[in-house]
């Protein structure tokens, strides 16, 4: 029986991905000076794994980097060496290798052999106890573009070299070394004597080169292999893992069969070391012998046990130990994100639809029709529970943002000769997926600029009297309907006079009598940049202006607290989903809109003495003793009102980026959960507009971008109003 192991490419991508993940996260937590043995078992885990699946898939350029891999890991577990930062940094571009070549796989992306190669010779070295001189791996984030290469079996070369009588050290030796340049096969020749079939990319004058340190170049035979088919390499790839399975990769006994045993077992019943035996997954199933089974997905990295194997003989337990892990496995289930985004438009319909059946029997007698509003009293308590199950599958923990981070802030700290200690709070809050995935980039910008220009380097921490390492915080948590998410620094603050006079400088209108929350913004304009040099990191002034853009995009807002010599804060503001949001629903003229109930504060009807007209300002109103600009909405979108003096109307106070001012409407209708539909994509971008939804009658109602409305108002572009 032929299984298909093509089904299984994208469980194994994900899976490899998460592997990488975790090989990163145990790597920068371990203990240099006294590291764990379970810890470092855990790390060699994660590259065996990978190996036994890339193996099973063919992915050869994968096995070759984390074969290298394994063995100095597996010297440094066994106590033969000692690790140093050195083999961490080793071990941490590898994991970047592997992240490359596993792109290169998935989505084609281009693969650096020239980088894999480097890579690959200082794992070699380090596991021969060569230390190198200079890091010569750069990290991740500050990798050069990869070149555009072919997949590393495709275009390559394969040289059949015949070798001479050799001692097997040799042998072993001059594998060791070609192994260096691609991928060496050894296969026997009549005589007692070997021959190698290496596939390589290299020259062939290379090749030589190496052999000459091992014989005379005059002793070989060299001749150009034809290059393997798709087909025979997943053949080749499968069999070597089969041999490395019954090897049993330092973690299990070899298969202790006889050859007798051996072929009266068939390939489907040993499975290639990487399958549970097919018939055993039958007889879980119930299913028919005559019946093909798919493997277990679950175990497509994982080789069986001396124990699983010996109880082969035993069909009852094994059936009852399949089917609990099938029980097991069903606890979760990989879903593409396009069936979850589809699932969440058909929710919207649905409570689209539930609206208009609300409304719609809101003019029925409720005596007469008691059971039917029932009903649909009950359809609507369904439809909310349903509507936010669904969204919560959208959801996902910031530990998935700021999983990123740890790495990058010991690389960046590293180039710039600081010491920083990295602390997140709040990793287990939830914000939607794609939220999560637009915020990385302004949060990546935020820690970066932290690191840069925040955190003092060592000697200038002590001469102030702080630790030598600077701290470095990211946090996240719920406050009201938002996420709030906080890049903090303990270094040394942002500097007024140098903001204000390169603000001058740049042309900014600004003045003296600002507030430090006002100068603090400047930050935020375009080209704007106090950084004396320019590098690599930062310095060129573009960026920061591009994070409040994205984050203004995304419905959300940035606030900057500073204290000279005590570090800087900054805040994110962001809606927990863009796709449906709590909203109040106002009338103005005959038109609906609706606000983000995030955004209000209150609503009220204004007492004629609480209005005040302010020359050439408009007018502001009174509330509390503060008083807030009034904006009249049926000025801004130019409509005919019910009515034009706010007494006889009503007035909603919103608060966004710190600011508060008072939306002049007609009358509130209600609060409800709207469906938000893209404008923008389904006819123009609209100032003052940033979404539309379908309310309960089937009419259209524009969802009001709060923040673009108040910075319209030409009151906040003021000082504040002090009567």
């Amino acid at each position: 029986m032929t299984i298909d192991i093509s089904q299984f490419y994208q469980v194994f991508f994900d899976e490899a991905e998460e592997l990488l993940a975790e090989k990163e996260r145990l790597l920068l937590a371990v203990d240099i000076a006294s590291p764990d043995p379970e810890h470092l078992n855990a790390v060699f885990r994660t590259a065996h794994s990978i190996k036994g699946g890339a193996s099973t898939f063919g992915l050869n350029d994968m096995c070759e980097v984390t074969h290298v891999l394994e063995s100095l890991l597996d010297r440094i577990r066994k106590g033969e060496m000692a690790l140093t930062a050195a083999h961490v940094d080793a071990f941490l571009a590898a994991k970047d290798i592997l992240k490359m070549q596993l792109d290169g796989h998935r989505i084609g992306t281009a693969v650096d052999q020239d980088l894999v190669a480097n890579v690959r010779m200082v794992l070699h070295d380090l596991a021969e106890g060569i230390m190198p001189a200079a890091p010569s791996v750069a990290p991740s984030f500050l990798h050069a573009e990869p070149k555009a290469q072919a997949h590393a079996e495709e275009g390559a070369h394969r040289y059949k070299i015949e070798l001479p009588h050799l001692e097997p050290r040799d042998i072993n030796a001059l594998v060791d070394e070609l192994g260096l340049l691609g991928r060496v096969q050894v296969t026997p020749l009549e005589g007692g004597r070997s021959a190698l079939i290496i596939t390589t990319h290299e020259s062939l004058d290379d090749l030589i080169a190496i052999c000459s340190f091992v014989l005379d170049p005059e002793d070989l035979k060299i001749f150009e292999a034809p290059a393997l088919t798709p087909e025979q390499r997943a053949i080749e790839a499968l069999e070597r893992a089969r041999i490395e399975n019954q090897q049993g990769y330092g973690f299990f006994d070899p298969l202790d069969e006889t050859p007798a045993a051996q072929q009266a077992q068939s390939d489907d019943e040993r499975g290639y070391g990487f399958f549970q035996p097919i018939e055993q997954i039958r007889a879980a199933a119930g299913i028919a012998p005559a019946t093909p089974a798919a493997p277990n997905a679950a175990a497509l990295t994982e080789a069986p046990t001396p124990d699983a194997r010996a109880a082969r003989k035993d069909d009852k337990a094994q059936a009852a130990s399949a089917a609990h892990a099938a029980h097991s496995e069903s606890s979760s289930i990989r879903v593409s994100v396009e069936k979850v985004d589809q699932l969440i438009n058909l929710i919207g319909e649905l409570v689209i639809t539930q609206a208009m059946i609300e409304q719609r029997s809101s003019t029925l007698d409720p005596m007469a029709h008691e059971r039917l509003l029932g009903s649909i009293s009950q359809l609507t308590r369904n439809t909310r529970e349903l509507q936010e199950a669904v969204m919560s599958i959208r959801m996902m923990p910031m530990d998935f943002v700021f999983s990123r981070f740890p790495r990058m802030v010991r690389d960046l700290a590293g180039k710039l000769g600081k010491k920083v200690d990295f602390i997140t709070h709040g990793a287990a809050t939830e914000l939607d997926k794609g939220l999560i995935e637009r915020i990385v980039d302004p949060l990546t910008h935020l820690v970066r600029n932290s690191i840069d220009h925040g955190i003092e380097m060592p000697a200038a921490r002590v001469a102030a009297g702080k630790t030598e390492a600077g701290r470095l915080f990211l946090s996240a948590g719920h406050q009201g309907g938002n996420i709030v998410i906080e890049v903090a620094d303990d270094g040394g603050g942002l500097n007024r006079e140098k903001i204000l006079a390169k603000a001058k400088q740049n042309g900014l209108q600004v003045h003296e009598n600002m507030t430090d929350a006002e100068v603090w913004q400047l930050i935020f304009a375009p080209g704007f940049s106090t950084a004396d040099t320019v590098t690599d990191v930062s310095g060129r002034g573009v960026g920061m202006d591009v994070v409040k853009r994205n984050i203004a995009a995304m419905g959300g807002s940035v606030d900057i607290r500073s204290a000279k010599g005590f570090g800087t804060t900054i805040s994110i503001s962001l809606p927990l989903t863009l796709a449906i949001l709590d909203g109040m629903s106002i009338r103005c003229g005959d038109e609906i809109y609706i606000l983000p109930l995030g955004f209000v504060v209150e609503s009220l009807q204004p007492a004629r003495d609480d209005i005040k007209d302010i020359s050439g300002r408009g007018r502001v109103i009174k509330v509390r003793g503060e008083y807030l600009p009034l904006i009249p909405l049926h000025q801004l979108f130019d409509i005919e009102p019910r009515f034009t003096d706010p007494v006889d109307a009503i007035v909603v106070i919103l608060e966004t980026e710190g600011r508060k001012a008072a939306l002049f409407v007609d009358e509130l209708v209600g609060q409800q959960q709207v469906v938000v539909k893209n404008l923008e994509a389904n006819y123009r971008k609209v100032a003052g507009i940033s979404g539309a939804t379908i309310l309960g009658d089937g009419g259209v109602a524009l969802i009001l971008d709060v923040a673009a409305l108040l910075r319209s108002s030409r009151q906040l572009a003021d000082d504040a109003v002090v009567l």
